[in-house]
């Protein structure tokens, strides 16, 4: 009787999930009446905005998750080995942009650095772009940490460290030779929810004014009926390509069990 009520609780979960995105793979085919079609995908490679949102948000977030790790890391294994009694006050500010929401964290950006203030980023569009960079980074925070943390509850970094500097290693050599390869797997976990947030990002796009992936494809849904559809489900396949990357990732850096 478990047994049955587990699986029908299976089976609900997965058709609660399920059915949503068949209905929305099928509403997006839907273009053309009386017939399945690619036309609705077919209008949206077409349109050059598609193409520029797309690779800019590609761009950004990966930019993003590069910059993410290497704030992280570094913190994460200092506050570790060093400071464990600042670990509650990190901990509480990485908690912080789950509770501030992204509105005002882009009008405190644009109050501090507009083009009169005493450093003008929104000035220009390297400057712009490098506060959305900071907005999605302080976005992805709590996840990024929380993932790396995670990873390095795992290893014992005292001995890693203290192993290291007895051959001769610095800092960055530990970090980037020791510590960054065996938190790797959680590295790229928050790579993904990062990556997840900015491809799906509007507040911080639009009041920025930045060509990014989530306010085209608002401006779609406001205006459209099947390309948005479309768009959702390429979202969608993006993102679970990424999953697969990961899953890839993880199984070739595994380390292989020493021979007996």
């Amino acid at each position: 009787m478990k047994r049955l009520a587990a699986w029908a609780i299976f089976i609900f979960g997965m058709a609660y999930f399920i059915l949503p995105l068949i209905g929305m793979v099928e509403f997006s085919l839907s273009m053309l009446r009386g017939q399945y079609s690619f036309e609705a995908y077919r209008v949206v490679f077409a349109d050059p905005r598609f193409s520029q949102t797309l690779s800019y948000s590609v761009l950004m977030a990966l930019l993003t998750i590069v910059f993410g790790a290497l704030l992280v890391v570094p913190t994460a294994f200092w506050v570790r080995l060093k400071l464990p009694e600042w670990r509650p006050v990190i901990e509480f500010v990485t908690l912080l942009p789950l509770v501030i929401p992204a509105i005002v964290i882009v009008f405190g950006y644009i109050r501090l650095y507009n083009t009169s203030s005493w450093l003008p980023l929104t000035g220009s569009t390297t400057g712009t772009n490098l506060l959305l960079l900071f907005g999605y980074a302080t976005l992805s925070l709590p996840y990024m940490y929380r993932s790396i943390d995670t990873g390095l509850r795992t290893i014992d970094v005292a001995t890693l460290t203290e192993a290291a500097q007895s051959l001769g290693a610095g800092w960055v050599t530990i970090l980037a030779r020791v510590i960054l390869p065996n938190v790797l797997v959680s590295v790229l976990s928050g790579a993904f929810v990062t990556f997840a947030i900015v491809m799906g990002e509007f507040t911080l796009a639009a009041l920025l004014d930045r060509p990014a992936f989530g306010p085209y494809l608002q401006l779609m849904g406001a205006n459209r009926a099947y390309e948005p559809s479309a768009l959702s489900t390429l979202t969608f396949i993006i993102t679970w390509a990424c999953m697969g990357l990961i899953q890839l990732v993880t199984r070739f850096t595994k380390h292989d069990k020493a021979p007996r």
